[in-house]
């Protein structure tokens, strides 16, 4: 028995718009990183939140939630204006943590930050940092959660790069070896749609990935996310 509303036409389905973060810059005028969990949304990220928001804007959204870091925040905030909804934190959907620069060789760094998920593995971990199995095990007891709440249909969550590749790895079946396929560029979206029946996740149908509604035909849009936030990282002492 279905514990919510089911989407029109359907017995007990239910669809997550999953988007990530607008664009942020993770590096001062000198070139020297800044402190991931402070950054803020760019002008470029701001109008790539809107734009998803403009897109969403007929979508008859029940929620909006964030990981609760700024960037989340604000993307979600100015996404989720055309609705009038209070946005939520939920922390479990923080990203995924690379270790520090200081204990990876110079000569590692792009194996271990740019190229990091092509590795993932069960006993692997991103960069000397979080371990993947269990960021994987965080976001998905978090998301199965989320759609047996009962009294919505319709749920948009801000999250981070590497979540939204956790839950996208997860629709699909493929577990960590996926990864590193799922690219997810700046402000971008994906929907998922979950089936529940007597309490328990029974399908999941992935309707789009990586959707960049400022930018359709990914003009431009060349480096992978990972290149773009870690290549400079590279060059550094």
């Amino acid at each position: 028995m279905s514990l919510f509303p089911p989407l029109e036409g359907t017995a007990a389905r239910r669809r997550l718009y999953l988007l990530r973060h607008g664009h942020v810059a993770y590096y001062d005028a000198d070139g020297q990183p800044l402190n991931p969990k402070l950054a803020a949304l760019t002008e470029r990220g701001r109008e790539e939140a809107r734009a998803a928001g403009a897109l969403l804007a007929a979508v008859p959204l029940d929620r909006v939630l964030c990981s609760g870091l700024a960037r989340t925040r604000q993307t979600a905030e100015l996404a989720a204006a055309p609705h009038g909804l209070p946005v939520e934190d939920h922390p479990a959907f923080l990203e995924i943590r690379a270790g520090r620069l200081s204990g990876v060789p110079k000569e590692s760094r792009e194996a271990a930050y740019v190229y990091g998920f092509d590795a993932a593995a069960e006993d692997g971990r991103f960069a000397d940092g979080d371990g993947f199995a269990a960021v994987r095990d965080r976001v998905v007891a978090a998301v199965e959660a989320l759609v047996r709440q009962p009294g919505w249909t319709h749920l948009a969550l801000v999250a981070h790069d590497g979540v939204n590749r956790m839950l996208l790895s997860w629709a699909c079946g493929a577990g960590l070896s996926a990864l590193s396929a799922f690219e997810q560029d700046y402000g971008c979206l994906n929907i998922i749609d979950v089936d529940v029946a007597d309490g328990q996740v029974v399908r999941r149908l992935i309707r789009a990935v990586n959707l960049t509604p400022g930018n359709p035909a990914k003009l431009g849009l060349h480096r992978s996310s990972l290149e773009e936030a870690f290549g400079p990282l590279l060059a550094l002492d």
